[in-house]
C-alpha cells in the first residue's frame, strides 16, 4: 500500500522511484528526434552548398575560356562578304566568288586566289567574243584589243601561279603582293587601252565591247582591292600570311 506523504502536503502520494523515470522518457526521445533532425538539415544544406559550389565552379572555368579563333568561327559565306566589303563592287565579288565550290574554306588569301580565277574566267570570255568580232569586222582596233587581252591574260596567270608555292614557303609576302597589284593594274590597263582604242578608231562594236567589259573591269578590280588589303583581311579572320 502506498505511503502518504502529510510533510510534502495535504492528498500527494509520493509515488516509488520507477514512476519518475518513465514519464521523463517521451521528453527525452522528443530532444533526440530533434537533434537528429537538425544535424540531417545541417547535411543536406552542407550537401546541396557543395554541388552549387561545384557547378558554379564548372561555369566559371568553361566561361574563363579561351575565346575561339575568329578564322573558325567565321564560314565561308561570311569570309567572303568580309573580303568583298574593301571592294568597289562588293555584289559581283560575293556573286562570283561564292558560286564555286569552296569546301567550307574561309581563308582570305584561298579567296583572293578564286578572285583571279574569275577574272581570269571571264576575260577569257570577253577575248572569245573578241575574236567572233574580229572575224566578222576585221577592224585594225580590234586587233590591237586581240594583243591587249593576250597581254592580260599573261600578267594575270603570273599572278596566279606567284601564289604557288613548296613546302615551308609563304603563299603571300610583301614583294608578292607588290608584284601582284602591279600585274592586276597592268591588266585593267589593258581592257582600257582597248576601249580607248575602239572609242578613237570610231569602231561599230565600241558600244557591245564596253557593255561586254563591264563585268571583266569590276571583277578586275574587285581582286586588285583584295590583295591591296589582304593584311587586314587576315587580321580580321585570326591569321597571317602564310
Amino acid at each position: 500500500m502506498d505511503s502518504i506523504n502529510f510533510v510534502k502536503g495535504y492528498n500527494k502520494v509520493n509515488h516509488p522511484h520507477g514512476h519518475g523515470h518513465d514519464n521523463q522518457s517521451p521528453r527525452k526521445r522528443r530532444t533526440i528526434s530533434a537533434v537528429i533532425g537538425t544535424v540531417s538539415a545541417i547535411s543536406a544544406i552542407l550537401i546541396i552548398g557543395f554541388m552549387v559550389a561545384v557547378i558554379m565552379r564548372h561555369e566559371s572555368s568553361t566561361n574563363t575560356r579561351p575565346p575561339a579563333s575568329p578564322s573558325l568561327s567565321l564560314n565561308s559565306t561570311a569570309s567572303i562578304k568580309t573580303v568583298c566589303s574593301v571592294t568597289k563592287y562588293p555584289d559581283s565579288c560575293f556573286t562570283s566568288i561564292s558560286s564555286l565550290n569552296l569546301s567550307n574554306n574561309s581563308d582570305p588569301e584561298i579567296i583572293f586566289k578564286l578572285s583571279l580565277q574569275v577574272s581570269i574566267k571571264e576575260l577569257s570570255n570577253l577575248t572569245s567574243f573578241l575574236k567572233s568580232l574580229n572575224g566578222v569586222h576585221s577592224e585594225p582596233a580590234l586587233q590591237d584589243c586581240m594583243s591587249q587581252f593576250e597581254d592580260a591574260l599573261t600578267r594575270l596567270n603570273d599572278t596566279v601561279s606567284e601564289m604557288e608555292v613548296g613546302s615551308g614557303e609563304k603563299m603571300l609576302m610583301e614583294r608578292k603582293i607588290s608584284d601582284m597589284q602591279t600585274w592586276i593594274s597592268g591588266a585593267m590597263t589593258d581592257e582600257d587601252t582597248c576601249l580607248d582604242g575602239l572609242e578613237e578608231m570610231g569602231s561599230k562594236v565600241f558600244d557591245e565591247m564596253k557593255t561586254k567589259m563591264q563585268k571583266s573591269k569590276e571583277l578586275l578590280s574587285n581582286s586588285l582591292a583584295i590583295i591591296a588589303n589582304i593584311q587586314t583581311l587576315l587580321q580580321k579572320v585570326g591569321l597571317t600570311m602564310h
